[in-house]
């Protein structure tokens, strides 16, 4: 995983909270029931029905040529530098903080023998459009690699969800278009980045020559991504699922659950976001000098909290999450995601209920106040001795 996970203490007389990771959504009862009547064929022949409709809604939806149906989102990443890529020895740029950079294992430089520049992400997720063109290279020099794309990511995801600004991605295929490079979109959670800023999708995605997004995670499928692009973009992108082994059968079953979670799924992530504010809402109430977030950046359903590690460390923070006594008046274990010893994360997904999250605000506000009160009685016992 892409950061230390904490786990609750097995009393099944705990209600257990999960805010670890989106990904850790089931299928509804509507998509169990569509996938077990769902007509299916051979989707690597290009023979199954539902995956074929699936593959050209999703580029219909994001105005592109044609589409293809991935296992996940590391594969679509790492196929679409496969494509755009076709030389060993080339580079494409993203941010430092981007999931292709951190959390995919070096899969462009092992598998795809691509190296990645890293550039700083700001903390709106953008980064410095003045310092990318300087670290452009289209000139060949004997000891630098070529610039053959850039990446973004849309939602951030170690941002914290945040949106990247319509006005910074025009202003990024300028440049882009004026270097011929192409420009490839991590899109994971894309339709929390429609729903936040009712922008659709096909204007996020308008200047993308590659753009998936995931239709597990919010969307609640129990796999896959859809990558979309140029008719030959695919054909070739095709050719490199085959190789990878990406290539899976009569898939259709699951993709039903896609067509569904394209109907039902995309507005009521609005309700993941609000319950993401809710809880950052209620940290910030507590105003402590601890565990603090910054409200005003709080956007979709990617919760930051920030943790004085002077203090306490973020995983000891969230194993007194996880702790529940039978003194505890809340009898709640609060799951989450440590990214470091000063930032925790929480996500919300659509199975986390109001009251899940009405349990999870008492159970942190009870730890905080522990927090607290621990730091009274240390400063007392200095005082006294």
């Amino acid at each position: 995983m892409p950061y230390d996970m904490v786990y609750g203490n097995g009393n099944s007389n705990v209600r257990v909270v999960d805010l670890r990771t989106d990904t850790l959504t089931k299928p509804t009862q509507a998509m169990r029931k569509v996938m077990a009547v769902a007509e299916v064929g051979d989707s690597v022949f290009g023979e199954d029905p539902t995956v074929c409709k699936l593959e050209r809604r999703c580029a219909d939806l994001l105005e592109k040529e044609d589409a293809v149906y991935l296992p996940s989102g590391t594969m679509c990443n790492l196929i679409a530098i496969m494509v755009h890529c076709n030389k060993r020895g080339v580079e494409f740029i993203a941010g430092n903080k981007s999931h292709v950079n951190l959390h995919e294992l070096g899969g462009s430089a092992f598998l795809a023998g691509v190296h990645c520049s890293q550039i700083t992400n700001k903390p709106d997720g953008t980064f410095c459009l003045q310092e990318l063109q300087g670290r452009i290279k289209v000139k060949l020099d004997i000891q630098e690699p070529t610039t053959a794309l850039i990446i973004v990511e849309n939602t951030q995801n170690m941002c914290g969800g945040k949106v990247l600004p319509l006005e910074w991605l025009d202003d990024l295929a300028k440049i882009a278009s004026q270097y011929k490079i192409p420009l490839h979109m991590d899109g994971a959670r894309l339709m929390n980045a429609v729903v936040q800023s009712k922008v659709p999708a096909k204007r996020i995605a308008k200047d993308m020559d590659s753009v998936f997004f995931c239709i597990s995670k919010g969307l609640a499928c129990p796999m896959g991504s859809i990558l979309c692009g140029t008719k030959s973009f695919i054909a070739e992108a095709k050719r490199m699922r085959k190789m990878l082994g990406g290539g899976v059968r009569q898939v259709g079953i699951l993709a039903a659950a896609g067509l569904l979670a394209l109907d039902e799924m995309i507005d009521r992530l609005q309700v993941d976001h609000d319950h993401t504010y809710q809880i950052a809402k209620a940290i910030n109430d507590l105003q402590s000098s601890v565990i603090r977030v910054d409200l005003s950046s709080v956007q979709t359903n990617i919760l930051l909290v920030e943790v004085d590690s002077k203090i306490i460390k973020g995983r000891d923070f969230l194993q007194k999450l996880n702790e529940v006594s039978e003194s505890d008046t809340t009898q709640v274990c609060v799951r989450g995601g440590a990214i470091n010893d000063g930032e925790v994360r929480f996500v919300l997904q659509w199975e986390v209920t109001d009251e899940d999250v009405n349990c999870a605000i008492e159970k942190i506000k009870m730890v905080v106040s522990q927090i607290h009160d621990d730091l009274k009685r240390r400063g007392k016992k200095r005082r006294l001795s």
